[in-house]
């Protein structure tokens, strides 16, 4: 079972499959495909078109955890899950969209462009998102003394950093991304509403290299950003956030 949730406010994890071509599926083969879905998730049963023309397939609201939804857009598929139990939950989510797609949506290994795998970690914070960030992430860090000082404010600091991993041909990275979602007005007011401040760990693998297995690719994303989440991001990132955040309140 993960613990993950236990460490921020909404705890996520999506999956992205970004294509060379344009998807552009029959009526009868959308409904078919996301027909297929349902049947194995009987609870995913709101369907829609958003306003830029993606079709979505989703699990009513609810408060309890583990929520799925499924998006497909004009070159990409992605699919997600709030509040996953353990990574079986997600990995059996993938396999049967895996499974399916190639087959319903006619795609094929000569289109497949990159696969993100995502865990997203919520924190609500009322007050400076970027200032926050800033002082518990790089508190000590010589870029720091830059901008510190007199009546100086931050109001920008959403660090990003990304490292290859493992192999020679630097086909699969990993990214840690933090965003903040606090407004120039809320800084000039000093009024903060209560935000989630996001911490991103993204596993990507370039499909136009690497075997373009999807189950297994998607297993290995997940199995690299569980252990990734665990030993760094959560200790190094969420965690110091999360306290900093608690001594503030």
């Amino acid at each position: 079972m993960w613990i993950f949730e236990t460490f921020c406010d909404e705890f996520c994890v999506a999956t992205r499959l970004y294509l060379k071509l344009d998807l552009a599926p029959s009526r009868e083969t959308l409904l078919h495909f996301c027909e297929q879905i349902r049947r194995a998730f009987p609870s995913m049963t709101r369907f829609r078109r958003r306003a830029d023309g993606a079709v979505v397939l989703d699990e009513e609201e609810r408060e309890q955890s583990g929520r799925r939804y499924l998006r497909i857009g004009t070159n990409a598929l992605r699919f997600g899950q709030f509040g996953p139990p353990a990574r079986e939950a997600v990995a059996q989510f993938g396999r049967v969209v895996f499974t399916q797609a190639p087959v319903q949506l006619s795609l094929s290994d000569l289109d497949y462009q990159n696969m993100e795998v995502l865990y997203a970690f919520d924190l609500e914070y009322a007050g400076n998102h970027d200032e926050l960030v800033a002082e518990t992430l790089l508190g000590d860090n010589p870029l720091m003394a830059a901008v510190r000082g007199g009546e100086r404010r931050i109001i920008e600091c959403q660090p990003c950093i990304g490292v290859a991993l493992g192999s020679e041909d630097l086909s699969t990275h990993a990214y840690i991304d933090v965003r903040g979602r606090t407004s120039m007005f809320e800084i000039r007011s000093g009024e903060y509403e209560p935000q989630p401040l996001t911490v991103y760990l993204t596993l990507r693998r370039d499909l136009r290299t690497a075997p373009s297995d999807l189950l297994r690719t998607h297993q290995e994303l997940l199995e690299l950003g569980e252990e990734y989440a665990a030993s760094r991001v959560i200790p190094h990132v969420v965690r110091p956030l999360r306290e900093a955040i608690a001594s503030r309140r």
